[in-house]
C-alpha cells in the first residue's frame, strides 16, 4: 500500500476543513498555540515513516502521556496494579469527580485524570526521581534525546489544575495515595507537559503495535502487558468518547487535550496525528476525522 499518497490524500482533504475546533484555553499555555496547525506521522510494520504537514513541530502530549506512565507502573507491579486502580470505561469527562467519591478512592482506569494521578504515586513511590526515570524511558524508545518536559505548560497547568488537587485530595482521603499530594502532582502535570512531535510520537507507541518492541527492536514490555494496555487504550483512550471512537476509527488509540491523538493496529501501524482544534469532548477535531478516513479509505481496523 502506498502510504505517503494515502497520507497526502487525506491530509489535503481534512486541511480543507473550516470547522477545526476550540484550542483548549483551561491551561492558558496551550490557548497560545495557532489553531491552524495539522501534521501526520505514520509507521508500517517494517519502521518506515511516513508524514505530512506539522509532523515535526512538537507540541504538549498530555493525556498521551498516561500510557507511558501506566507501561512503567505495570512494568514495575505486574497485575497487582489492578488493586489501585480500575480497569472499566468511567462514560465521564477526564476530570469529573463523581465515580471517584462513590468507588471509595479507586479510579476507574488508569487514563483519566484520577487514575493517572494514582499511577503518578505509584512511580513517586518506587523512582528516587521518576521525572528523570519517565525521560529516560521515553527517550530510549523513540532513539531520541531531544524529548523532553515543557517547563511552562507544567507551570500553567499546577497554576490553574485546581481539578486535579481535589481529586488527589479526595483519593488520598480513602488511603489511595501514599505520597504527598504536591510531590504527586508535581510530577503529574510534569509528565502532561511532556513535548513530542507527531514524528516522535508514532515512534514511541510503536511498542504497543509490535509486542512490546521498540523500532530498534529492543523489549520493552511484554506480550501480556501490551495486549491490556492496548484494551485499555481501545475502552477508555477517549474519555466519554471512547465509543464514539471506536465505532468510527476502531484502533487503539489515546488522545490529549494539546490536539495530539496516537492510534495502532497490531502488528500493522502507528499512526500520530495533531492538531489542536479540539471538539466538545475534548478530543482534536481534524484528527478524529483524519483518521476515520484512514481506516476507512483501508479497511484496517481490529474489527
Amino acid at each position: 500500500m502506498d502510504y505517503q499518497s494515502l497520507l497526502d490524500n487525506i491530509f489535503d482533504e481534512v486541511n480543507k476543513k473550516k470547522e477545526r475546533g476550540k484550542v483548549a484555553d483551561y491551561i492558558p499555555e496551550l490557548a497560545k498555540i495557532a489553531p491552524h496547525k495539522f501534521g501526520m506521522a505514520f509507521v508500517d510494520e517494517t519502521g518506515r515513516l511516513y508524514t505530512c504537514g506539522d509532523a515535526k513541530e512538537q507540541f504538549s502530549i498530555q493525556s498521551i502521556s498516561k500510557v507511558l506512565t501506566l507501561s512503567l507502573a505495570f512494568s514495575i507491579l505486574g497485575d497487582d496494579l489492578w488493586q489501585r486502580v480500575g480497569v472499566e470505561p468511567s462514560g465521564d469527562p477526564f476530570n469529573h469527580l463523581s465515580l471517584l467519591e462513590q468507588e471509595q478512592g479507586k479510579p476507574r482506569n488508569p487514563l483519566i485524570n484520577a487514575g493517572a494521578i494514582v499511577i503518578a504515586d505509584i512511580l513517586v513511590s518506587h523512582f528516587e526521581n521518576p521525572k528523570e526515570t519517565l525521560l529516560d524511558f521515553v527517550r530510549k524508545i523513540a532513539n531520541d534525546s531531544s524529548i523532553s518536559f515543557d517547563e511552562s505548560v507544567a507551570i500553567s497547568e499546577k497554576e490553574t489544575g485546581f481539578r486535579n488537587y481535589a481529586a488527589a485530595y479526595l483519593i488520598k482521603s480513602f488511603g489511595n495515595l501514599e505520597n504527598d499530594v504536591d510531590t504527586v502532582l508535581d510530577f503529574y502535570f510534569h509528565q502532561c507537559a511532556l513535548r513530542m512531535s507527531c514524528e516522535q510520537l508514532a515512534k514511541v507507541f510503536f511498542i504497543y503495535a509490535n509486542r512490546g518492541k521498540c523500532l530498534q527492536n529492543n523489549p520493552y514490555l511484554n506480550v501480556q502487558q501490551v495486549k491490556r494496555i492496548n484494551a485499555l487504550m481501545l475502552t477508555c483512550g477517549f474519555y466519554d468518547e471512547a465509543g464514539e471512537f471506536a465505532f468510527e476509527v476502531g484502533l487503539p488509540g489515546k488522545s490529549g487535550v494539546g490536539g495530539g491523538i496516537v492510534a495502532l493496529l497490531p502488528e500493522q501501524f502507528c499512526i500520530a496525528t495533531w492538531s489542536p482544534g479540539l471538539n466538545e469532548k475534548g478530543n482534536s477535531r481534524l484528527g478524529m476525522v483524519a483518521l476515520e478516513k484512514l481506516t476507512t479509505k483501508t479497511g484496517l481496523s481490529i474489527f
